[in-house]
């Protein structure tokens, strides 16, 4: 048997295939119009060398079941599914528009406000998922569709976990290494929490214009994403602020249990980062230790040189001799001018250095009219 179908094969007497839109770590996907309905489907067929493998016809009947509870504006809906010559496919809604990933190699990286709001609209979708027992397990741009007005639709629940089921085997690793969470790269239990760390590397890819790991095979990046800290996204663009780099930061955390605990909070720290005033960039913002044991508030914002000691009060006695030395000064002053206007030499007494009242007293007996000019309080208390 062939492995991919021909353009105007009919499926099941139903679907007539007008070409063939891409391919899944399990299935193929042709566009293909329901000559009963009249519309456009995305028909996906399982592999036929996998549709002899019970676990993964089982995996497949279940992303069908999964996925077409799951009506909401933000997945993908599925309209039927069905057995065809020794296979099985999923007839879903086909969406215009392009791949997230399509977009992002394209015009990474992105604005952020653009990222945030694309990254608000999956986790919407891993929210309504997440609170009908579904676990994508999968989640990456390939499996986002953006269209012309930028909504966005998540695809291909292929891997889906529903409930308390799973069917893959114990220490198979499922998933795209590059999107993958530390503990589906080991192969332990996943929750939505390693949904969210998936929805934090797309993220991340969206600003920085790549992915936080990556490597020559698929087990050298896993094990980065097991045990190396990302490098900031600031570092790649500097439109990244502080507070949402510490929202990516804390989605991409090695332990569940410190990532945000459900989408609800990740969307709402993004909401918070996209208002927030982005301030100045600090060493707390810019740097993560090793093993990403990183939370923002964990970390104390560095010193920048030192702070100028304070300004101590000099007392009555020391604003006293300020005064008078002032005094003085202007007292001086006018003596110089009146000498300059006078046609006559007059001898002036030397009253520099003694205090105000005998330096007036004595420039008052020897002729001189004198005026004493009082300097302004300097606004400290006494």
């Amino acid at each position: 048997m062939i492995e991919r179908l021909d353009t105007d094969t009919i499926v099941d007497g139903r679907y007539r295939i007008e070409r063939r839109l891409g391919s899944g770590g399990m299935a193929d996907v042709y566009l293909a119009l329901d000559e009963q309905l009249g519309r456009k489907v995305a028909l996906k067929l399982l592999y036929r060398r996998f549709a002899e493998d019970p676990e993964f016809v089982e995996r497949f009947r279940r992303e069908a079941s999964a996925a077409a509870g799951l009506q909401h504006q933000h997945v993908v809906s599925v309209y039927d599914r069905g057995e065809w010559e020794g296979t099985y496919y999923i007839a879903m809604e086909y969406l215009e528009g392009h791949s997230l990933k399509a977009l992002i190699s394209q015009h990474a990286p992105l604005e952020p406000d653009i990222a945030i709001d694309y990254a608000i609209q999956i986790l919407r979708a891993a929210r309504f998922a997440h609170r009908r027992g579904v676990i994508h397990r999968d989640l990456k741009p390939h499996n986002v569709i953006v269209d012309d007005e930028g909504v966005l639709t998540v695809t291909d629940f292929g891997i889906a976990r529903a409930g308390a089921s799973d069917m893959t085997q114990t220490g198979s690793i499922m998933g795209t290494a590059q999107y993958l969470s530390p503990e589906q790269a080991q192969g332990h239990a996943v929750s939505q929490q390693s949904d969210l760390y998936s929805i934090g590397i797309v993220l991340y890819e969206m600003l920085a214009g790549r992915v936080p790991f990556d490597g020559d095979s698929a087990v050298a990046i896993a094990l980065k994403q097991v045990g190396e800290a990302p490098v900031p996204p600031s570092a790649y663009n500097a439109a990244v602020t502080p507070a949402l780099e510490q929202v990516v930061l804390r989605a991409l955390q090695k332990d569940p249990a410190a990532r945000y605990p459900d989408a609800d909070s990740f969307i709402a720290a993004l909401e918070a980062a996209a208002v927030a005033d982005p301030g100045p960039r600090t060493d707390a913002t810019m740097m993560v230790p090793p093993g990403g044991a990183w939370l923002a508030e964990d970390v104390a914002p560095p010193t920048y040189g030192h702070a100028p000691p304070p300004v101590e009060d000099d007392g009555p006695g020391r604003r006293w001799w300020w005064f008078a030395l002032l005094a003085l000064v202007v007292v001086g002053a006018l003596i110089a001018a009146l000498l300059l206007l006078r046609k006559d030499q007059v001898t002036v007494p030397n009253v520099v250095g003694g205090d105000l009242a005998t330096a007036q007293a004595t420039l008052e007996r020897d002729g001189f009219s004198v005026d004493t000019v009082s300097p302004r309080p300097s606004g400290r208390g006494r």
